[in-house]
């Protein structure tokens, strides 16, 4: 259960190196397959404009962000969480409000993330599609996921 201290901001240029940090910590202890060279060319990619992206921000009662998620319109582009906070129902919490705000919110998931695919399909969401690459065109398949309701 998500702790009541727990609460949703929007983030501030002051957020991004904990932001980034977040992002390279939630990767390395959930996209192991990722080839060394792709793991290197996104980061550097995500610090180009991650810091400066309109994010929606779970953070602790000390104003620390624990998570983070993208919204573009209904589309869910990123939702990313402390791995040492993980199993406390931020991610949830995240998605609960995007669905607030947007009902037949979608996202994208890795296929090789098994344990993201999970989550969403646990929150109810259902594949709707897949691509054989992802969005830059690296071998790594997505899953096209609906909230389903």
């Amino acid at each position: 259960m998500t702790d009541a201290a727990i609460r949703l901001r929007r983030s501030r240029a002051a957020d991004g190196a904990r932001i980034l940090a977040i992002w390279r910590d939630a990767v390395d202890a959930t996209h192991d397959f990722l080839s060394g060279a792709d793991r290197i060319a996104i980061e550097a990619e995500v610090r180009d404009f991650l810091p400066a992206a309109p994010l929606w921000l779970a953070v602790d009662a000390a104003d620390r962000p624990l998570g983070f998620m993208l919204l573009d319109h209904a589309h869910m582009e990123a939702l990313f969480i402390d791995p040492a906070h993980r199993g406390h129902g931020i991610g949830r919490l995240l998605v609960a409000h995007a669905l607030a705000l947007h009902p037949g919110l979608t996202t994208d998931v890795n296929e090789q993330n098994e344990q993201a695919l999970g989550f969403y399909l646990r929150l109810g969401f259902v594949p709707v599609g897949r691509s054989a690459t992802d969005g830059q065109g690296r071998p790594y398949p997505l899953i096209h996921l609906r909230a389903a309701g």
